[in-house]
């Protein structure tokens, strides 16, 4: 019996679909690397690792339960735990106290400033999933609260939060905005059914161009990134590849499908997993 409710939260952490982990941990390990000029201190990318899954998780959680009388009705998550009623409201509740407990204990080994900041990345964690139901930009919410772990990362790194810190917070906001999209893409016709806002109902049939001009945006912004830090040929080269993953995208969309849309959304791991690789191999080989 124990065993199936620790499956069930496992379920409502989402521990079995890691993408929004990947999608959270790309861009912290860019700023990272950054940072520390591609040498970061050991303790600190363990606290971000496991900081990372925590606060993914126990975001996966809340967001459930906002959305616990809105899931049922959604064909993709009608299945949830929450949803299903396999885990209770007040389950849930505690399991997201307990996640962000630990994710505090973790970050009490950090400096004060990033500390701070963590207190931030909390409410935005927490709030997040109720903003679907008053603006048709969560996307840029949700791109506040993935982007929130650069800022940290500089602090817990070097104590301050420069300018390139904040550059990288925007590019990511601008990233996730595109990748969810096309998440939100998927869930559409529910979500015009429902009342649920997004940014893949505001864009209308200018979807696919808004997410095209969102990655070349991040993509240019790279560069710039790229010369202020004098990185070379790895680097553009990982900028390349994540070019043609982006092209690749926009094929995968470009029937609207929701099957192909959720196919795209998950590509983004590629995407920033060939940013960061471009980031540290120009490190060590540049």
């Amino acid at each position: 019996m124990m065993l199936e409710r620790f499956y069930q939260y496992a379920l409502l952490m989402r521990l079995h679909r890691p993408i929004g982990i990947y999608l959270l941990l790309w861009p912290t390990l860019w700023a990272l690397w950054i940072a520390s000029n591609g040498y970061p201190d050991i303790t600190v990318a363990m606290v971000f690792i496991l900081g990372v899954i925590l606060m993914r998780s126990a975001g996966c959680v809340i967001n459930d339960y906002a959305d616990r009388h809105i899931d049922p009705h959604v064909g993709r998550t009608r299945e949830r735990p929450l949803a299903a009623g396999q885990v209770s409201e007040r389950e849930a509740l505690t399991l997201f106290i307990i996640l962000c407990l630990l994710a505090l204990a973790l970050v009490l080994l950090m400096n004060w400033l990033t500390i701070a900041l963590s207190v931030v990345a909390a409410l935005l964690a927490a709030t997040y999933p109720f903003t679907k139901r008053y603006t048709y930009w969560p996307q840029v919410y949700l791109g506040f609260a993935f982007g929130w772990s650069i800022p940290m990362a500089f602090a817990a790194q070097t104590g301050t939060v420069p300018p390139l810190a904040w550059l990288l917070f925007i590019i990511n906001v601008l990233w996730t905005i595109a990748y969810d999209t096309l998440y939100a893409m998927v869930d559409r016709e529910d979500d015009l059914m429902i009342g649920v806002k997004s940014t893949a109902i505001l864009f209308g049939q200018a979807d696919k161009v808004m997410v095209a001009a969102l990655h070349i945006t991040v993509l240019g912004l790279l560069l710039w990134v790229g010369q202020q830090l004098y990185f070379g040929k790895l680097y553009h080269l990982g900028l390349l590849i994540a070019a043609s993953l982006a092209i690749y995208q926009q094929w995968l969309i470009r029937d609207r499908q929701p099957t192909h849309c959720f196919q795209a959304f998950l590509n983004n791991h590629w995407l920033g997993a060939a940013i960061f690789m471009g980031i540290a191999t120009d490190y060590y080989w540049g």
